[in-house]
């Protein structure tokens, strides 16, 4: 077993559904040698941490889970954080925005001072202006703050374009860019298998493309209507993305981070290693799809600066 496994810390900021499901993904991965769950309401933190305890006992981990404070979420290597309020009835995305930065920028400062190589990996919705506001709150270099944004939404675009196409989802180069969102879209022009462009790879396939990207931007709607959260996706992502960064893998993930040509964050391939962001991947893209990124780029600095203009 590796060091790094041995010696690493990853905090989970927030105790519920999505958070506990995160640790519990760490804990099979053997990612971490320790988790901190960290949470204001310490009566449900410590029964996750009990009930994640049982978890680390089936013989072939070393991973030590126990609740943690804020002061010592900022010491570790990553901090994932998922606390934030969900929309009320009536409530418009700005006012859940302004709720949900107020959370943010509490559980930052209360972090404060970071060690200087944290990486803080931001799951909490709408993902996006919440790790571009981290950026600005943490102080941290801007590729040390990062949203888990697309990566799941291209998981799950993989996932429908093997189904079609009858091979191993992991075959299947697909990437769903932009805002984790409304405007998100996929980057048709880029999709592969084993390296060959999809309609040559099968030559009978036949994919409705707007009603696939449809189906996966509304995948996790259709979920929470009826089961009402989505996290063991999300789980899985979390973690594959802290073992990315721990391990220094160097892989290619379809995540949030700061474009400045585009003055706000949203999801384009980028290389992962120990410092969060090593560079991003110059993927090529089509005319319209080009015109789709700096949409959604568009779309995601309206929401920033009402949301600036609602908290000064």
């Amino acid at each position: 077993m590796s060091k790094t496994t041995l010696t690493s810390k990853i905090a989970v900021v927030g105790a519920g559904e999505v958070g506990s499901t995160i640790a519990y993904s760490l804990i099979l991965l053997t990612v971490a040698g320790e988790i901190l769950l960290v949470d204001p309401k310490e009566n449900v933190r410590d029964a996750q941490v009990q009930d994640l305890s049982d978890a680390t006992f089936h013989g072939n981990t070393s991973t030590r889970i126990r609740a943690g404070t804020h002061k010592e979420a900022g010491q570790c290597d990553i901090v994932v954080i998922t606390a934030g309020a969900k929309q009320k009835k009536g409530e418009s995305r700005t006012d859940l925005i302004g709720r949900n930065m107020k959370i943010l920028g509490s559980a930052i400062e209360d972090m404060k001072p970071f060690a200087k190589d944290t990486v803080l990996l931001l799951v909490a919705n709408p993902v996006d202006v919440l790790t571009y506001f981290a950026q600005k709150f943490a102080g941290l270099p801007r590729e040390q703050v990062i949203g888990s944004g697309t990566f799941l939404d291209s998981a799950r675009l993989r996932g429908m374009l093997a189904e079609k196409a009858d091979v191993a989802a992991s075959s299947i180069d697909a990437y769903v860019l932009g805002e984790h969102g409304e405007s998100q879209f996929v980057a048709w022009s880029s999709v592969s298998i084993g390296g060959v462009p999809i309609e040559q790879a099968v030559s009978d396939l036949q994919i409705d493309r707007a009603a696939t990207a449809e189906d996966t931007k509304n995948k996790a709607t259709a979920i929470m209507e009826s089961k009402g959260a989505t996290a063991f996706g999300i789980g899985g992502v979390a973690a594959s993305i802290c073992k990315s960064i721990l391990f220094d893998q160097k892989n290619i993930r379809p995540i949030s981070h700061y474009r400045e040509d585009l003055q706000c964050c949203l999801s384009f391939p980028v290389v992962l290693g120990r410092k969060g962001v090593v560079r991003t991947v110059p993927m090529p893209l089509s005319e319209e799809e080009d015109k789709a990124l700096k949409k959604s780029g568009e779309s995601l600095r309206e929401i920033i600066v009402d949301a600036e203009k609602s908290s000064a």
